[in-house]
């Protein structure tokens, strides 16, 4: 068989029965098959067999194509790090939703055939760097797949920021936060706040004030490529906080600016060849089907 992927790196969730179940199939289909196998060393902790232990980061570096087991959540961890190399994923779901990992695990081996072989499609999905700075230097910087959230670390306590883009004045806003999100997100957080969807194909991001106090506010969509910036009101008490993918949070004091602009890597997502966005959305958010 003609490969188009050698070299194929797992990544999974950690202590989790299912996992080492899909991970020992996955990875002897793999090397019956003729690929170089490489599995990340965390996962890999009760692995007997001889086999190639890496980092995620080695794995970004090494291998063609990289298949994550699990659920939306291990994909953006392993999206953030194995976007800044040209490295292909694909998803066997092992979680709930699964936006992000296409594979049924009871049908991985046939469809894992084909994308072997080079059928499938690739889709690009562009990240977010976020950075705080405090009097003109960046005090601490991270990036996003799904959305940058500001945030109070108090429930039900609003704060004041103002909004800038591309350095003009939008609007201020007294609301427990604000959602940043890009296409990949708008299924996620920001689609519980009433966001909109944004298809993965935008060059877009949405701003969404998190319960505003103001009956006139709507989510705003902006070029992805502008630059975002916001400015911490002095009057904020409350310790403020950015949170990337939910995952990792950067503490914020009054006065700080908040920078959010495209990330220059991207997520090279590798989907099967019948791949079918829509059907997707149809399938997670329970959508009626088709009338004839």
């Amino acid at each position: 068989m003609n490969l188009v992927f050698k070299k194929v790196g797992i990544v999974g969730k950690l202590n989790h029965s299912d996992t080492q179940q899909t991970l020992m199939g996955l990875s002897d289909f793999l090397l019956k098959r003729g690929c170089e196998v490489y599995i990340e060393e965390r996962i890999a902790y009760n692995f007997d067999q001889p086999i190639n232990r890496l980092s995620l980061l080695e794995l970004g570096q090494e291998c063609d194509l990289v298949i994550v087991i699990g659920g939306d959540g291990n994909m953006l961890g392993a999206a953030r790090v194995l976007s800044r190399f040209d490295t292909a994923v694909i998803g066997i779901n092992r979680g709930n939703l699964g936006f992000l990992t296409d594979i049924h695990p009871e049908a991985y081996e046939s469809i894992l055939t084909k994308v072997l072989k080079g059928e499938h499609s690739i889709e690009e999905r562009f990240l977010l760097e976020v950075e705080v700075k405090r009097q003109g230097e960046v005090k601490c910087n991270h990036t996003a797949v799904n959305e940058a959230v500001l945030h109070s670390d108090k429930v039900a306590h609003m704060m004041e920021f103002e909004v800038y883009i591309n350095d003009k004045f939008v609007f201020s806003q007294r609301a427990d936060g604000l959602i940043m999100s890009t296409p990949t997100g708008s299924t996620a957080y920001s689609l519980s706040g009433g966001g909109p969807i944004l298809t993965p194909n935008l060059n877009a991001i949405c701003l969404l004030p998190m319960f505003p106090h103001s009956l006139a506010n709507r989510p705003i969509v902006v070029d992805a490529n502008s630059s975002l910036r916001l400015v911490v009101s002095n009057k904020t008490g409350s310790q403020v906080a950015v949170t990337c993918d939910g995952h990792t949070t950067l503490p914020v004091i009054a006065g700080d600016e908040i920078h959010v602009n495209k990330n220059p890597n991207h997520l090279k997502l590798i989907h099967p060849k019948d791949y079918n966005y829509f059907g997707v959305l149809r399938r997670k958010l329970n959508w009626g089907s088709k009338l004839y």
